[in-house]
């Protein structure tokens, strides 16, 4: 089965957060000490970052799962814990991301990245709860688990222009013909099996004025192929980023004008979009019997198209086509920068609902949900007495009780917030 170099799912994990101590101050001759435990360290945060020489996520097939470095406890002296390191995960420029939860990246450009899992806050030590009252509080926090989830990639090539085509038209022999890539060529179908890329140069009209842009080669298209059919629909994404077209016909076959039609078809099925792109047609293999004909063919079929005759064994027209393609090119609207000069930076937005929800379950239990509370849990040292007891002070001064009171909650019943469960009382 062969392994996708332009799909994969991982699961990242942020560090957790480091937790709190308790310690109190004791120096000789020192009176009242108090406390003095320092806080827990932060924990690292997962960052997918598009970088440029990576070109496939072939990676992930071999490694789905990235956690990153957790904080460090606290100490006494009021000592905080050590940060945990960010994880930078490497990805090719054109991967998108997306998450069951809502996160949606893409990373277009060399050096864009994103925070797909942000590391836990580290806990609060002892120095924290003294009050009037309680001069030597034995409570510290535990660190705040870091965020984890799944996340699909998916990977959309960057390329000035992608030759599209029927399996054997000889996209792959046009890109070794234009530029250093050196693609698998073989004649039989689909000897592309995953796209290509290479950077061409088109001549000037003076010395140190060539034109260059990027190729892809994307694997042969077939009727059906939107629904499915051959290979060419893992890589039709691959055509959206490009802003123009080649489309690469066998001018020898007796029907490249069907050929040519097959194609389109597909394009205008999957997006409208992508068919409506500029579109240049080279009419390839004119060094075998009958392509001048089908090249003829071509030109009266297609009066609104711009029809290349070209012949990757002789390099007839290449140099044309290659002139087409950065004409083309420079027609298009320039791209305005953004405000980071180019570079786009994503984030996860903060979670700014903070509400929590009370479920009634079957057989007397209730189940609070909400990310703050259920955090108020996960941050709480549950073997602690003391610990309880503030968890609890917390909870009703958020409202808790009185909306678990709401819902019916009687003595006896069990109530539920993250990991800690307990029974309700009087």
């Amino acid at each position: 089965m062969p392994i996708d170099v332009d799909e994969a799912r991982i699961w990242v994990k942020a560090g957790d957060g480091g937790n709190g101590v308790v310690s109190f101050r004791r120096e000789k001759f020192v009176p009242f000490g108090g406390p003095d435990g320092g806080d827990g360290g932060r924990g690292g945060s997962v960052y997918l970052v598009a970088r440029a020489g990576v070109s496939t996520l072939l990676e992930f097939a071999r490694r789905r799962h990235f956690r990153a470095e957790s904080g460090g406890p606290g100490r006494g002296a009021r000592q905080h814990g050590k940060a945990g390191q960010d994880l930078l995960i490497p990805v090719p420029p054109g991967t998108n991301i997306r998450s069951e939860d809502g996160l949606t990246a893409d990373l277009v450009r060399a050096g864009d990245s994103v925070m797909v899992a942000r590391g836990g806050r580290g806990g609060l030590g002892n120095t924290h709860f003294a009050t009037s009252t309680q001069q030597a509080p034995r409570i510290a926090q535990k660190g705040e688990p870091g965020e984890e989830r799944c996340l699909d990639l998916e990977l959309k090539t960057i390329a000035h222009a992608a030759l599209i085509g029927e399996p054997n038209a000889g996209k792959s022999s046009l890109l070794a013909a234009t530029s250093a890539a050196r693609p698998r060529v073989g004649d039989y179908p689909f000897t592309t099996l995953s796209p290509n890329l290479g950077v061409a140069e088109a001549p000037g009209q003076a010395p140190g004025e060539e034109e260059v842009f990027v190729l892809a080669d994307v694997p042969g298209l077939i009727a059906g192929a939107h629904a499915g059919a051959g290979l060419g629909h893992r890589f039709l994404r691959h055509v959206e980023r490009a802003p123009i077209l080649v489309h690469v016909v066998d001018a020898s076959r007796p029907d490249a004008v069907e050929a040519y039609r097959t194609v389109r078809n597909e394009l205008e099925a999957y997006k409208a979009e992508v068919a409506a792109k500029p579109e240049i047609v080279a009419a390839n293999k004119l060094d075998l019997p009958g392509a001048r004909e089908g090249l003829q063919c071509l030109h009266v079929a297609l009066p609104d198209r711009e029809v290349i005759g070209i012949s990757t064994v002789t390099n007839e027209g290449i140099a044309s086509l290659l002139a087409a393609v950065a004409r083309r090119l420079s027609e298009l609207p320039a791209e305005e920068p953004s405000a980071a000069g180019g570079v786009r930076v994503y984030r996860l937005a903060p979670e700014e609902d903070e509400t929590f929800q009370v479920e009634a379950m079957a057989d007397g239990v209730y189940r609070v949900r909400g990310k703050r509370v259920e955090r108020l849990v996960a941050m709480t040292d549950l073997a602690s007495e003391e610990g309880v007891e503030h968890l609890q002070r917390q909870l009703d001064r958020q409202g808790v009780f009185e909306a678990l009171e709401g819902a019916g909650v009687e003595v006896g019943d069990t109530v539920q917030i993250g990991e800690w469960e307990t029974e309700w009382g009087v």
